[in-house]
C-alpha cells in the first residue's frame, strides 16, 4: 500500500523537523571532533606528564590505534543504525565516548592512555555514519548538501575549539586533565535531552514492499555495496585525501611548533583555526553550490567535490615546502587553501553516496568508507611519526599526499549517479 502525497502543511512540518535534526546534531558533531582533536594540541603537556610515552613513534602508534578501531567498528555502527535505530545509535555513542573522555583525564600511564583512546575510537565510530544517514533521510530534496555541510561545520568548530586546548593545558587551573574532564561531562549531560528530542525518520514502504528486503542482512548489505562500481570508486575517492587530512589534523600543531619554534598554544590554534574556519565557510558555500548545480545537472555534487579536491594539490605542496622556505605565512595560506578544498569535499560525500545507494544501506555504506579511510589514516599517523624520527623531509611527504589527490580527482569524475531518494 503506497502512502498519499504529503500536503503543504505536512511538507512544512517535515522541513522544520529536518532542520531541527541538523540543529540537534550540530553540538554532537562538535564534541565528536573536540574530544579527539584536543589531544593533538596538548601533546607537549601529555608527553611531559606521562613520561613512559617516550618517542614520537609511540605517540603516532597511539593516534593510529584510535583510527584502526574506529575503522573496524564504523561498518558495524553503520549497520546497526540501518538495521535498528539511528537515534539510539547516536545517543548511545555520545554517552559512551563522553564517559571515556572524562576517564581519559584520570589516566596515569601511556598504557592507560593508549587503551582509553582505543576505547574512544570504538565508541565514536558509531556516530558519523548514523548521523549523516539520518540527515540524508530527512533532507530528501534540494537541501541535502547544505544540511550535511552545516553538520560538518560542527566538526570544524570542534577542531577549532580543540586547537585552543594547548592554552587550556598550559593554564594552571585547568591543565590537560581538566580539559578532558570538562568536555566529557558536557557530552554526558547533553546525551540525556538528546534521547528525548531526536527522532528517526519514517521509512516509506514501496508498492511491493513484500518483494523488497527493506533491512537486508549484513552479508546482503555488503554484497549490494561491494558490487556497486560507483560505491567502490567513492570509497577510494574518500580515502586518498583523508590520509593527508588526518596528518594535517593530528600532526599540524607539532609540525608548526617544531619547524617555526612557537609555543604549544599558538601552534595548536594556528594548525586548527585557519584551515577549519576556511572549511567552515566553504562547506556552507559548497553545499549551496552543489544543491544549486544539482538543479541543472545530476553530477553537480560530484563536480563541486572535484573542485575542492583540485585545491588540495597546491595546498599540500605549500604545507610541505613552507618550513624549508622559513615562511610561516606560506604555511598558514596553504592551510587556508586546504580548508577551502576540504569544505567542498566534505559536505558532498554523503550526498554523493545517497545518489548511488538506497537509504536502507547508506549508514553501512558510510561505515565502510570510514573503515577504509581510517585504516589508511591510522597507518599514515604511525608512518608519519616513523618518517619524522628518521628525518624524511616534509616536502617529500606532502608531495606524495598531493599526488594522491590528483588520482582522486580522476576517481570522483568516474562516478555515475542514479535516481535514488
Amino acid at each position: 500500500m503506497t502512502s498519499s502525497p504529503p500536503t503543504a502543511s505536512t511538507a512544512g512540518t517535515v522541513s522544520r523537523t529536518a532542520w531541527l535534526i541538523v540543529g540537534l546534531l550540530f553540538p554532537v558533531a562538535l564534541l565528536n571532533y573536540l574530544d579527539r582533536q584536543m589531544i593533538a594540541s596538548m601533546k607537549v603537556s601529555v608527553m611531559g606528564d606521562l613520561k613512559d610515552i617516550g618517542s614520537e613513534e609511540n605517540w603516532g602508534h597511539m593516534l593510529a590505534s584510535f583510527k584502526w578501531v574506529y575503522a573496524i567498528f564504523s561498518p558495524i555502527g553503520g549497520y546497526i543504525a540501518d538495521r535498528f535505530s539511528r537515534k539510539l545509535t547516536i545517543c548511545g555513542s555520545l554517552f559512551i565516548w563522553s564517559l571515556i573522555t572524562y576517564l581519559t583525564g584520570h589516566v596515569t600511564s601511556f598504557e592507560h592512555l593508549y587503551w582509553a583512546r582505543t576505547a574512544m575510537g570504538i565508541s565514536e565510530a558509531f556516530y558519523i555514519p548514523a548521523a549523516l544517514a539520518l540527515i540524508a533521510d530527512f533532507h530528501t530534496g534540494g537541501t541535502r548538501s547544505r544540511a550535511v555541510g552545516i553538520h560538518q561545520v560542527g566538526i570544524y568548530c570542534g577542531v577549532m575549539v580543540g586547537g585552543f586546548a594547548g592554552y587550556a593545558a598550559d593554564w594552571e587551573h585547568m591543565g590537560w586533565r581538566g580539559a578532558f574532564d570538562l568536555t566529557g561531562l558536557i557530552g554526558i549531560l547533553y546525551a540525556i535531552p538528546l534521547l528525548f528530542l531526536l527522532k528517526d525518520a519514517p521509512r516509506a514502504l514501496p508498492a511491493h514492499s513484500a518483494e523488497i528486503d527493506q533491512k537486508p542482512s549484513a552479508l546482503a548489505t555488503l554484497r549490494e555495496l561491494l558490487t556497486n562500481v560507483s560505491f567502490l570508486l567513492l570509497v577510494l575517492y574518500f580515502t586518498l585525501p583523508a590520509i593527508a587530512g588526518w596528518v594535517v589534523r593530528d600532526w599540524g600543531p607539532a609540525i608548526l611548533q617544531q619547524e617555526f619554534n612557537i609555543s604549544q598554544g599558538k601552534a595548536g590554534v594556528s594548525a586548527a583555526l585557519y584551515w577549519q574556519f576556511a572549511a567552515l565557510v566553504s562547506a556552507i558555500f559548497g553545499g549551496w553550490l552543489a544543491d544549486r548545480w544539482m538543479r541543472h545537472n545530476p553530477r553537480g555534487r560530484i563536480y563541486t567535490s572535484a573542485l575542492g579536491m583540485f585545491l588540495f594539490i597546491p595546498a599540500l605542496f605549500g604545507v610541505g615546502n613552507a618550513p624549508a622556505l622559513g615562511s610561516f605565512s606560506l604555511a598558514i595560506a596553504a592551510l587556508i587553501l586546504f580548508g577551502i578544498g576540504w569544505g567542498f569535499f566534505d559536505c558532498n560525500n554523503m550526498p554523493i553516496l545517497s545518489q548511488i545507494t538506497r537509504p536502507e544501506v547508506r549508514a553501512t555504506g558510510y561505515g565502510v568508507m570510514n573503515f577504509v579511510s581510517m585504516m589508511f589514516g591510522g597507518a599514515a599517523d604511525w608512518g608519519f611519526g616513523y618518517m619524522r624520527d628518521h628525518g624524511i623531509p616534509l616536502n617529500v611527504i606532502f608531495g606524495a599526499f598531493a599526488s594522491l589527490c590528483v588520482v582522486s580527482v580522476v576517481l570522483v569524475l568516474m562516478i555515475r549517479p542514479r535516481e535514488v531518494r
